[in-house]
């Protein structure tokens, strides 16, 4: 038997999402409570995997973890009982999926949303930039390369979504580099501003460059949807709803606070 479970999670709670010693993470969160509560008994003999392993401060919306339970204690493995035991990570659907199931190589696409306030953005240089991005390209001069990796990715889709006083940059692909989304998000916002030109970013998608374009901070970028074929999660009611109200009265504040300063900023 192996589950797959989709779990959201605030990154800035965290130090990324893959296991670091001496550092809270989000695998590091899960894990500690698969094994207090007798799911597993360890990472390796459990299998245990996850689908992206997001950067410090990079929030879930959507991301899946997947491990092969002790037969008798995986009736525990279920939302009600694991988001009772977790802190900053709620588990928002589960699955039982194929022994060979992997959530990282199974996944058919993934979508990351970033959300950029309205600096005074040109609303029509910014899908013409983003329109550059999709297809098969070298993305040496938007990502951190790690050595020996491929830059070569396929981008499916890159949307600029018009919100009261922000945009969401949606980007969707099959896989993706090192810091690679807040790349392309900044380049796009830097084209908003009139700062890079289509040409420009044309040419460093054909690799003519002598610098790279930094990333766009981190906070605002959240992993929104990983689909797979012939996999579905099942919704948990009663942690959708515990979810809502631990991001409502965590965020409230901030929401408030956003929404007057907002006003401040268009009544000037």
């Amino acid at each position: 038997m192996r589950i797959a479970l989709r779990v959201a999670y605030d990154g800035t709670a965290f130090y990324g999402f893959q296991r670091q010693p001496g550092l809270r993470t989000v695998e590091g969160e899960i894990i500690r409570v698969l094994q207090k509560l007798g799911i597993i008994e360890d990472p390796p003999t459990s299998n245990f995997k996850g689908a992206s392993r997001t950067d410090r401060g990079v929030s879930a919306f959507f991301n899946v973890v997947s491990f092969d339970p002790v037969p008798e204690k995986a009736y525990l493995a279920k939302p009600e009982v694991l988001n009772y035991h977790l802190k900053d990570v709620w588990v928002l659907g589960w699955t039982e999926v194929p022994d060979d199931f992997h959530p990282r190589f199974w996944a058919k696409s993934k979508t990351y949303r970033y959300y950029l306030v309205d600096r005074g953005f040109d609303p029509n240089a910014m899908p013409e930039c983003a329109r550059l991005f999709v297809g098969t390209h070298d993305f040496s001069a938007f990502a951190k390369l790690e050595p020996g990796k491929e830059p070569i990715r396929e981008i499916t889709s890159v949307e600029i979504i018009p919100r009261s006083g922000y945009y969401i940059v949606e980007v969707t692909g099959k896989s993706f580099l090192w810091e690679m989304v807040r790349r392309i998000v900044n380049s796009i916002s830097l084209c908003g501003l009139g700062l890079l030109t289509p040409e420009e970013v044309s040419g460093m998608l054909s690799g003519r460059f002598d610098r790279k374009i930094p990333p766009a901070p981190p906070e605002n970028l959240v992993l929104w949807r990983i689909d797979y074929e012939g996999i579905e999660f099942e919704a948990d009611e009663r942690g959708v709803r515990e979810f809502k109200k631990a991001v409502f009265s965590r965020y409230a504040h901030a929401l408030a606070r956003a929404a007057f300063l907002g006003d401040w900023l268009i009544s000037l």
